[in-house]
């Protein structure tokens, strides 16, 4: 059987760890050069191997973030792998705890991931996604957006976690409007709790909170969103996945 994703190249971004690792394992198996991006390259260098670390694995290291960085890894992609057909915005941070006196730089620091991050990689993809979606095997193209429950929610001691995942759905929305005509399929996928290494970025007494929030519940695995990001790009050209609100069955909010 023909894998669905043959011809095409995708890159994901916090592709070391956790919902970024598995995303691009998933988009391999079916058929799809991956270039690997986050800052960790001795992860990234792991996983290529576990894929098949061949030619059509690229390991990047960047630091999103930076705006020349992020710009360089779409090329550097697009000059090696040759096209680019589906970007996955997955790296971001999660810190959480009350606004009065915050950490301001936890703040910042989530600012410049969950949203510069995104839009510095998005910009720089389109023209690419544009291109590949007019001449591509599949004749479409893909935006992935990991955003989170958060993100259509917003709770007591998330407000900056809340209001950069709130921007993500915003931004996506607005481009979804101006590429969809265009055959650019934009899709924001929202997890609910996922075990992977976002929580353990917080303070002790916040994955304390967590910890008690969540006690018995039969949180999700990576794997589990990657299944549902490998659900939407796989979809026919004339089917568009906007949203995916995926949750423990256990979770209530």
């Amino acid at each position: 059987m023909s894998k669905r994703l043959e011809g095409t190249v995708a890159l994901v971004t916090g592709a070391s760890s956790g919902i970024g690792d598995a995303t691009a394992q998933a988009l391999a198996e079916e058929g799809a050069a991956v270039a690997l991006v986050a800052r960790r390259k001795d992860r990234l260098e792991q996983l290529a191997e576990r894929i098949g670390g061949d030619a059509r694995t690229l390991v990047i290291e960047a630091d999103v973030t930076d705006r020349t960085q992020a710009e360089d890894a779409i090329a550097t992609t697009v000059a090696q792998l040759g096209r680019l057909d589906t970007l996955v915005n997955n790296a971001g941070v999660m810190l959480l705890g009350p606004i009065v006196g915050a950490p301001v730089e936890e703040w910042e620091q989530m600012v410049h991931l969950n949203l510069l991050g995104l839009l510095y990689c998005t910009h720089a993809a389109l023209p690419h996604l544009l291109s590949a979606a007019d001449s591509g095997p599949r004749a479409v193209a893909d935006v992935i957006n990991v955003s989170s429950v958060a993100g259509r929610v917003a709770r007591l001691n998330s407000g900056v976690y809340n209001a950069t995942k709130h921007g993500v759905g915003a931004f996506s929305e607005s481009l979804r409007q101006e590429v969809t005509r265009r055959h650019v399929r934009v899709t924001l996928i929202e997890p609910g709790a996922t075990a992977t290494e976002l929580a353990f970025h917080n303070r002790p007494e916040i994955l304390e909170d967590m910890a008690t929030n969540f006690e018995g519940t039969e949180i999700l695995l990576a794997e589990d969103i990657a299944e549902a990001i490998r659900y939407t790009v796989t979809q026919p050209r004339r089917v568009a996945v906007n949203e995916v609100l995926i949750r423990p069955t256990e979770q209530e909010r």
